[in-house]
C-alpha cells in the first residue's frame, strides 16, 4: 500500500438509471458513508451530473474526509456501453478536487464484482434498464450487447407492452385489477380515453415518456402473480428473453454448471425470480445455479477499487464491509 499513507479512503458508486448511490470505506473495509441520489444516466435524466456530483460530495462530507484524501473511485455507470459514451461518463465524474484514479465501467460490472465477488458467472440486470453480462472461466467479459442481444426486459418494455395489448383490445376478465391500475397511473377512466392519449403520443418527451411507462412495471408484475392473463403474457415474453441471453453467454462456460446473480426491480421481482428459475432448470447445455448476491452492487465498486489498490480482499475486510446495511443486497 505504498503511496496510500495521504489516502485514506476509497469511494465506490453504482451509477443507475434510477439512481446513484456512493459508499465511502476506509482502506480496512469500513463503511464510513452512504449517499443517495437520482440516476445517473443522461439517457434517463437531464440532472445526471447534478446527481452524481451530489452523491460524491455527499459521502465525502459525511465520512468527514476531504476529496484529495480519496485513493480511487470506482463507478459503473448505466449506459456506459462503448468508447463513444466515454466522454459524457468522465464528465459525470469530474468533480473538482477529485484527483484520484478512477475506474469507469458498465453498472452490470460492479454489481457482478459484488454479486460474485468477480469470480466466473453470470450477472442479470433488469430494472430501469436491462443487461446481462458473463465473466467466463478465463476472465474474459462478454455482454449480451456484444452478440447484438437485447432482452426487452427493462420496466419501460413491460409498461409499453401491456399497453399495446390492452389497446389492441387482447385482455379479459382476468385483467380488470392491471386494466383499472393503468387507467389510474395515467389518470384516465377509459381505455377509449387512453387510445386518445395514445394517438397523441403520450408524452412528447421521450425522458419523461419512458419514466411514466417504467413505472407501470410493479404493477405488472404483480397483477402477474394474481392471475392476469395479460400481465402474465407479457412478463413470460420478458423472461423468454432473459433466458435466452443467458443461455446465450452460458454456452461460453467450459463448464457444466454456470452461476448466475440478478439485481434490478424487475428481474428480481417473485414473478420474474419463479419463472426464470423455472424456464432455466431444463437449460438444454447448461446447469445455471441462482445465487444470491454477496454484496451490492456499489459495495462491488468498492471491492474492484480495493483490487486496483492491491489491497488484498481478507476477510476481516469482507466483514467489515458486511455491517453496512448499504453493502448488502
Amino acid at each position: 500500500m505504498t503511496g496510500l499513507t495521504t489516502k485514506t479512503f476509497l469511494l465506490g458508486m453504482d451509477g443507475g438509471g434510477t439512481h446513484t448511490r456512493v459508499l465511502a470505506a476506509d482502506l480496512a473495509g469500513n463503511v464510513l458513508a452512504y449517499a443517495e441520489k437520482g440516476a445517473s444516466s443522461v439517457h434517463k435524466d437531464d440532472r445526471a451530473r447534478e446527481h452524481v456530483h451530489g452523491a460524491i460530495l455527499e459521502a465525502v462530507a459525511q465520512a468527514g474526509r476531504t476529496l484529495d484524501q480519496a485513493a480511487s473511485l470506482t463507478a459503473g455507470m448505466a449506459g456506459y456501453d462503448s468508447e463513444s459514451d466515454l466522454p459524457w461518463v468522465r464528465g459525470l465524474t469530474d468533480v473538482e478536487g477529485l484527483s484520484c484514479p478512477r475506474q469507469l465501467v458498465n453498472d452490470a460490472v460492479v454489481a457482478h464484482s459484488g454479486a460474485l465477488l468477480s469470480e466466473p458467472g453470470i450477472m442479470v440486470i433488469s430494472g430501469t434498464g436491462s443487461i446481462i453480462l458473463a465473466v467466463t472461466d478465463d476472465n474474459r467479459h462478454i455482454r449480451n450487447y456484444d452478440l447484438h442481444h437485447y432482452s426487452a426486459s427493462a420496466a419501460r418494455f413491460l409498461g409499453y407492452d401491456v399497453t399495446y395489448e390492452a389497446l389492441a383490445g387482447n385482455s379479459d376478465e382476468s385483467d380488470a385489477d392491471l386494466i383499472a391500475g393503468i387507467l389510474d397511473h395515467w389518470g384516465l377512466e377509459t381505455l377509449e380515453s387512453y387510445s386518445e392519449l395514445a394517438c397523441a403520443g403520450f408524452i412528447a418527451d421521450t425522458k419523461a415518456r419512458n419514466k411514466k411507462f417504467g413505472e407501470l412495471a410493479p404493477l405488472i408484475t404483480g397483477e402477474a402473480v394474481k392471475g392476469s392473463r395479460l400481465a402474465r403474457t407479457v412478463c413470460d415474453r420478458a423472461v423468454h428473453q432473459i433466458s435466452v441471453g443467458i443461455e446465450l453467454l452460458g454456452s461460453r462456460f467450459n463448464g457444466e454448471t454456470v452461476s448466475v446473480a440478478a439485481a434490478g426491480s424487475v428481474v428480481n421481482s417473485s414473478y420474474f425470480k419463479q419463472k426464470l428459475a423455472e424456464k432455466l432448470s431444463g437449460g438444454n447445455r447448461k446447469t445455471y445455479r441462482w445465487q444470491p448476491s454477496a454484496f451490492s452492487p456499489a459495495a462491488g465498486a468498492l471491492l474492484m477499487g480495493y483490487r486496483s489498490l492491491g489491497i488484498p480482499l481478507t476477510e476481516e475486510l469482507l466483514d467489515n464491509l458486511r455491517r453496512h446495511p448499504a453493502c448488502g443486497c
